[in-house]
């Protein structure tokens, strides 16, 4: 039994026994005592003997997925290089976002756009505050090459922004766009970094000394990538810890 969030871990908790190993994913807030095994992010600072912790949060990206969103996007393939996917995310009550950074993004982005006549690939979140979805894609739309989307427009481009992106740019406030970010082959520059803190800060402290993600600046440069799949490797432990067979 795998269950995720704290609604589910009742379930996983009621049932676990009786030949039924119990997985709970995300901290319960109650001892990890009660289940099998837990997996949490390693920013919320739960341990113990039986909880798993990962970098990040858990997601489906890995080269098959990748393959999988450029074989679904297939016009993104076609835009001029480097394509640059642009992932925005927005204020929250540890991420101090205000039209005022994200006039500095759009503005250091137009600038290298303008200069490398590359695309921009851009899709907000649902936590961007609509004046500021407005304001970024009436500046964003003067450049020459520009994928837009926003929730609730069609069908949800994103896998195919990260699996045609040669680079990423990610505000730092989203833990879970950021793993997915990581979890791709190309460069990824977190923005914001000075404006977040509690356990999104910690996340994006960890992936800075880890090397996988750097600091946003005006220049982007490529640099070695070796690709955070947290998600494989939590599976493969969870296998090991229960004694699952293949």
């Amino acid at each position: 039994m795998i269950g995720c969030g704290r609604q589910a871990a009742l379930a996983t908790r009621l049932l676990r026994g009786d030949g039924c190993a119990a997985v709970q994913i995300l901290d319960p807030r109650i001892s990890p005592k009660h289940w099998d095994l837990v997996i949490a992010p390693e920013h919320d600072g739960l341990h113990g003997g039986n909880v798993i912790t990962l970098l990040g949060s858990l997601n489906p990206v890995d080269d098959l997925w990748l393959a999988g969103a450029r074989s679904a996007f297939p016009a993104f393939g076609a835009l001029p290089g480097p394509r640059t996917a642009l992932l925005l995310g927005g204020p929250s009550a540890h991420a101090k976002f205000d039209q005022a950074a994200f006039d500095v993004l759009a503005t250091q982005l137009q600038t290298l756009l303008e200069r490398e006549s590359g695309s921009l690939l851009a899709t907000t979140s649902r936590r961007t505050p609509v004046e500021i979805r407005a304001r970024l894609r009436q500046r964003l739309a003067r450049l020459p090459r520009v994928s837009w989307y926003e929730p609730g427009e069609g069908a949800n481009p994103y896998p195919g922004l990260l699996g045609w992106a040669d680079r990423i740019v990610c505000t730092a406030d989203s833990v879970n766009m950021l793993s997915e970010a990581a979890a791709t082959r190309v460069p990824v520059f977190a923005f914001g970094i000075e404006r977040v803190d509690g356990r999104p800060g910690r996340f994006v402290d960890s992936l800075l000394s880890l090397g996988r993600v750097r600091p946003f600046d005006q220049r982007l440069s490529a640099y070695p990538v070796t690709p955070l799949r947290e998600t494989a490797r939590v599976a493969q432990e969870v296998r090991q810890r229960l004694g699952l067979r293949d």
